[in-house]
């Protein structure tokens, strides 16, 4: 190969990678149908980004290592609903509230990493095993179990856990993580490639008329 022909080798394949990283830096406006949908009916009373999730999915244990993320890039921070479309997601929820309810503040992510990960035992160890590795999550912070609060403390998690109930009924939310905007458009997470562009949605969203 002649020196003439490398240098245009390398001016061609400079001038693709120019090309390439042009359309990657573009951003594209979000569809409907696609990377977001309107909710037949209006979700009241939520913040402007929320998102919806279970402990028992994977995918949202996944997500929220990049929350921060996310509310960098939204300047939004992000509240959190736990759905209660199955039986396992609904006692999920309960374990999930129980926490809330004792917390002066949001569930800090290495927190919320415990959790789901004490909740995603299920069919790896035993019932004692996985009862234990829940209690010590709420032991670490200085709370009551699930399995020891009373009976005030259970009103309050079943006030918490009927308005998640409500929320999921009425927004139809039948997959997660998910992430409602302005309590009208809901987030398909999975037609995004990364946490920027679901980031580029729910900006689009927050300032849509």
């Amino acid at each position: 190969m002649t020196l003439k022909t490398i240098k245009l080798s390398l001016i061609t394949l400079l001038s693709s990678v120019l090309v390439l990283t042009g359309c990657s830096e573009e951003v594209s406006t979000p569809t409907a149908g696609k990377e977001y949908q309107e909710l037949a009916e209006p979700l009241e009373g939520l913040a402007p980004v929320t998102e919806i999730f279970s402990l028992t999915c994977g995918h949202c244990r996944s997500i929220e290592q990049f929350i921060p993320e996310l509310e960098q890039a939204t300047e939004q921070s992000i509240a959190k609903v736990h759905v209660t479309f199955n039986e396992s997601a609904q006692i999920a929820a309960m374990i999930y509230y129980t926490a809330v309810m004792q917390s002066d503040e949001p569930l800090s992510h290495e927190t919320m990493d415990s959790l789901f990960a004490a909740v995603q035992m299920m069919g790896q160890v035993s019932q004692e095993e996985q009862k234990a590795a829940i209690e010590a999550v709420f032991t670490d912070n200085s709370w009551s179990s699930p399995y020891q609060i009373d009976d005030q403390q259970q009103s309050e998690m079943l006030e918490l856990f009927q308005e998640a109930d409500d929320i999921s009924i009425k927004g139809r939310i039948n997959s997660v993580p998910t992430f409602i905007v302005n309590g009208q458009y809901q987030v398909n997470v999975s037609a995004h490639e990364d946490i920027q562009s679901i980031a580029n949605t729910i900006n689009y969203l927050l300032n849509k008329e």
